[in-house]
This record gives C-alpha cells, sequence and structure tokens, in this order.
C-alpha cells in the first residue's frame, strides 16, 4: 500500500469522503429534480455496499478520517443500516456522519443510532407543512418534524438543519428559522443555492448568507464560533442566549475552495473531485477488474493531484455540470 496522504496539488489535505450511496429519492425537491426528472442508474451500475467499504478502508488508509452518507435519500437504500453498522466499525474513520430528508427518520431513528451514527443532518427548506409539499411535492412535514424532535430527545448531537433560501418561496421564514435556535440546540445552516446547468435557479435570482445575515440580525448580534478541525465549510455563529448555532455555506458569495477538504464518491461509483466539475475518476471499473488495494490507493493519489483549485459557479451563470445532484451526494 502506497505510504502516501491526501495532499492535493494546492496542499489542501483531503480527510473528508462524501458518499452518495443511491440516486433514488423519497420527495422531488424543486431545486434538485428537473422538471422532466432524470433516468435512474441501473442498479446493477450502483456500488455494492462490498465496494463502497472496500474504497473507505482504502481512503482511510490515505488519510481519510470523516465520512458523510448521501443520497439521493439513502435510507431508502436497502440494507442500509447494516451498511452504516460495518462503516462505523472501520478503525481510523473518526468521523460518521448522515445527511437525509428525514421522511424515514421517525420509523428509524433506533435503527441509525444502534448503527453508531452520532449525528445526523436532516434537509429542511421551510417550517410550514402546506409550503412543504409545495417545495418537496410531498405531504410529509409532520412526520419529518417529529423524527426531528425523537433524534434530538435519544441523543443525536449536533442535529444539523439544512436551509436552501429560495427568494419567493421560504424567505420569508428565515428568522424563523433563526429563532429555532434559541429554542432548540440544532444547527440551523443556511446553503446558497448552487445552479447547475440542467436545473436553473427555481426563482429568477439568488439570496445570498450578507443578505441573510442582515434578515435574521433583527434577532441579535451573530457572535463568531470557533471551527472544529473536522468542521467543514460552514461559518458558524450564535446569538448570544441561544441553544443552538447559526451556520452560512457560501458557494456563490465566499467561495471556499481555498479550505476545501473533501472527495466525493457518486452512486455510481466514480470518484469526484469538486462537486461543481465533471472531472472524476472511474473507481467502479479498477474494481470490477480485480484491482488491488495498492492499486485503487494509486487511482486516489493521482487523482487527488488532478482536483481543481476552484470552481468557476457565479449566482447568474450556471455551472456546466453534467451530473446530477441526486447522484453526487451535493
Amino acid at each position: 500500500m502506497p505510504n502516501s496522504s491526501l495532499i492535493d496539488s494546492y496542499n489542501r489535505k483531503l480527510n473528508y469522503l462524501r458518499i452518495s450511496i443511491t440516486d433514488r429519492c423519497n420527495l422531488k425537491c424543486m431545486y434538485c429534480v428537473p422538471p422532466d426528472r432524470i433516468p435512474k442508474i441501473p442498479h446493477k451500475e450502483i456500488l455494492s455496499y462490498e465496494e463502497i467499504l472496500r474504497i473507505v478502508r482504502v481512503g482511510v488508509s490515505l488519510g481519510v478520517s470523516k465520512v458523510r452518507i448521501t443520497g439521493g435519500e439513502p435510507l431508502v437504500r436497502k440494507g442500509v443500516y447494516d451498511f452504516l453498522e460495518q462503516l462505523t466499525q472501520i478503525e481510523g474513520l473518526l468521523d460518521v456522519s448522515l445527511t437525509t430528508n428525514g421522511v424515514l427518520l421517525k420509523d428509524n431513528i433506533y435503527k441509525i443510532k444502534s448503527t453508531g451514527i452520532k449525528r445526523i443532518n436532516i434537509s429542511l427548506d421551510t417550517l410550514n407543512p402546506k409550503k412543504f409539499q409545495k417545495i418537496a411535492g410531498y405531504d410529509c412535514f409532520d412526520q419529518i418534524w417529529e423524527g426531528i424532535e425523537l433524534a434530538q430527545q435519544i441523543g443525536f448531537d449536533p442535529i444539523k438543519l439544512n436551509v436552501v433560501p429560495l427568494p419567493g418561496v421560504n424567505d420569508d421564514e428565515l428568522t424563523d428559522f433563526a429563532r429555532l435556535s434559541f429554542t432548540h440546540p440544532f444547527h440551523i445552516r443556511f446553503i446558497e443555492y448552487m445552479p447547475m446547468e440542467n436545473l436553473p435557479m427555481p426563482t429568477g435570482r439568488h439570496l445570498l448568507a450578507p443578505e441573510i445575515k442582515r434578515r435574521i440580525s433583527i434577532l441579535g448580534e451573530l457572535i463568531p464560533v470557533e471551527k472544529n478541525t473536522t468542521d467543514g465549510p460552514a461559518e458558524r455563529f450564535k446569538f448570544e442566549t441561544a441553544l443552538g448555532e447559526i451556520g452560512f455555506i457560501r458557494p456563490i458569495s465566499r467561495h471556499f475552495c481555498n479550505a476545501c477538504n473533501r472527495l466525493r464518491l457518486t452512486a455510481s461509483g466514480q470518484l469526484r473531485l469538486c462537486l461543481l466539475s465533471d472531472r472524476q475518476e472511474d473507481l467502479k471499473a479498477a474494481l470490477r477488474k480485480g484491482c488491488s488495494d495498492s492499486q485503487l490507493a494509486e487511482i486516489f493519489i493521482q487523482a487527488v493531484r488532478r482536483k481543481p483549485s476552484e470552481h468557476n459557479l457565479e449566482a447568474d451563470h450556471p455551472g456546466k455540470v453534467l451530473g446530477q445532484m441526486c447522484a453526487i451526494g451535493g
């Protein structure tokens, strides 16, 4: 096995691997699913759990210490709980977390906890049940909120709520979300919408972090929170008496590419170097041709050296990205 850490040409240490285990989802959110839908990846082209675990073990041997499981919606894939238990037991992984839309959270929260997962992110773009149906395509807000409350009760910490603010859709709820941090120990994370070529801006204009900060500042001063070494790109703040936090993820208004520490493994087995670049390496083909762990590690190392310095996405100019968010695991 090559004795090399995953350091790219710009001296960034890549220790975070985000893994999409499926492109299937039980919602159809307006900013994620194109109007004409997209063909699903055939099952035989999706990485098996055994293949994913092998890739993770090789990644850990090269310095990966943090993994997040995403989708699509990861909880719709059969066998996911056994997989998560095996994943959390891999020696050398310091942080394993899960991103979900929360639809299946209430009925499966104890299963998730039993796998060793301690942190979850829930995508939630409104606190209004009727508006939720408009945004996500289904009427299931109440069961999602009950799942979030149950997750808090049984000790998941932190629970992060990911919000994509859209003008004219949910921007009237920014202060409502921010107020949640006073009454709940949640991390409310406002994520700037990332326009893709096949999915234009749903409302015609962007709502960026500076404006979001200005709007929620009526609740008080936002006090910076010191970041941990394993933190992602979120800028962390909290209100003085709040139980929780406020975070801003700013891929548009302030590129965080210079501090990027992540790679992505798509559902179809591509090692993607940047969410907003189509450059990727085919790990699945190598695996299914019988490559050794050393050969797999070498693909990792060579790929990392080709990671771009930054993306060129701008608010009013969608990127030429062919990959689908549901299969990349944004």
